[in-house]
């Protein structure tokens, strides 16, 4: 639940320049990075000033309301006004309403930010009481973080089952398309620094959203939606294909995808997904015409950007609202697909598949669907996972080797082979 209104303090919030820190990656907190980074734009977070969490169906609502108290108390200094600088809060939220794993927004107690060649460090402090100036001290970085991930609860016998009857049920016109996911489990030691792994993926997919936030760490290649200046933009990603092993098994892969009907009408119920979403917010909303090609170290997606004007005034917060889940990641219709996914799943997606991101005092912000992620326990339990949207062609076969192309981010910065 969230903290009550009433309860929650007043901050004190001072942005100010300084010189190029260096690559954000480490900088981070060892035992509770913060990081949300791609490109060039990236802010990194050490410790909690505020911590809010939230639950069930209406945790995404409530997470608005809250910030739009906290953010309205605040007394912020930004004489940067750039995306990311003054207050911030990092967030991430559960893919189900029935989920057992907390939502939160954790608002740092200093963040250290970058962007359009500029950088600076942000103070944030209760009733007054700022932290120390000066970049926060950063203890030097562990050694590579090793974890066998093995098949979890959904083995490949199981998913390929699963995937059967999801494509029984759309032939019988239950549903148009469903997302199915499984999962890999593995353990590191606890306490153990993941700022490797983190650094791992982001130098490895600079052009995906790279987040840490609360153990749960990814590198996200699909935007939900981001919220700047009263214009909202997202970017659609679904059907996707394997890289090719040379240049010109490459391009046949990337020619071979453009043109399958079952990866076209894959990617158009997302599409229309996220436009039926955002329409009663901007009405003047349009994808492109027609999807790209993705390139990715690992994979091709085909992609749509989607953007718009805002006519409401709603907030990045309100928005993720209304986005998710996505027909990218539950199928269509939703409520079908959402039912049919906690009965083929065999587990708690966690914030897998959930909104991820940060949102700033105005309640602009970035959001990505968490894609090629993984949750780190306080055990040190490791579970990742992957999924592949499902229609009435589907193969589970292939299904299956697209998830394990869709496990190979996390499985490689952990620096091992997935069972």
């Amino acid at each position: 639940m969230p903290q009550a209104a009433s309860s929650a303090p007043s901050l004190t919030v001072v942005t100010t320049p300084i010189d190029d820190p260096g690559p954000l990656s480490f900088m981070l907190d060892s035992q509770r990075p913060l990081l949300w980074r791609r490109r060039g734009f990236g802010i990194a977070g050490h410790g909690e000033a505020i911590r809010l969490e939230f639950s069930g169906a209406s945790r995404m609502t409530d997470a608005a309301a809250a910030w739009q108290d906290l953010a309205g108390r605040a007394t912020v200094h930004d004489p940067l006004a750039l995306p990311g600088t003054g207050l911030v809060a990092f967030g991430s939220f559960a893919f189900a309403a029935s989920s057992s794993c907390t939502s939160v927004l954790i608002v740092p107690e200093v963040v250290i930010g970058r962007a359009e060649g500029r950088f600076w460090l942000t103070r944030i402090g209760i009733d007054g009481a700022l932290p120390p100036e000066g970049l926060p001290t950063v203890s030097p970085h562990g050694p590579a973080v090793r974890a066998a991930l093995e098949a979890g609860t959904l083995d490949p016998d199981g998913y390929r089952q699963a995937v059967a009857e999801g494509v029984a049920g759309i032939r019988r016109g239950e549903l148009s398309k469903v997302v199915l996911a499984r999962d890999l489990i593995g353990s590191v030691p606890p306490g153990s620094d993941l700022r490797p792994v983190i650094g791992a993926l982001a130098d490895g997919y600079p052009d995906c959203w790279t987040f840490a936030i609360d153990g749960f760490i990814g590198s996200s290649p699909e935007t939900l939606v981001g919220v700047h200046s009263g214009t909202a933009t997202a970017r659609v990603l679904a059907g996707s294909a394997a890289r090719g092993t040379d240049a010109t098994s490459d391009l046949d892969a990337a020619t071979e995808l453009a043109t399958s009907t079952k990866d076209q009408d894959e990617h158009e119920f997302a599409v229309q997904s996220v436009l039926a979403s955002l329409r009663p917010h901007s009405s003047g909303v349009i994808a492109s015409e027609v999807p790209f090609t993705l390139k990715l170290p690992n994979l091709w997606h085909l992609a749509s950007d989607v953007e718009g004007t805002l006519d409401d005034g709603s907030t990045s917060l309100d928005l993720i609202q209304a986005l998710h889940p996505t027909a990218a990641v539950a199928g269509t219709p939703t409520a079908d697909a959402v039912a049919t996914i906690a009965r083929l799943e065999p587990f708690d997606r966690g914030r897998y598949a959930g909104p991820v991101g940060w949102v700033g005092a105005d309640g602009d912000g970035e959001w990505a669907i968490a894609l090629r992620s993984a949750q780190i326990d306080p055990d040190g339990t490791v579970t990742a996972w992957a999924g592949a949207g499902i229609v009435a062609d589907s193969d589970p076969e292939r299904e299956l080797l697209e998830t394990r192309m869709k496990f190979r981010p996390i499985v490689e910065a952990f620096d091992t082979l997935a069972e």
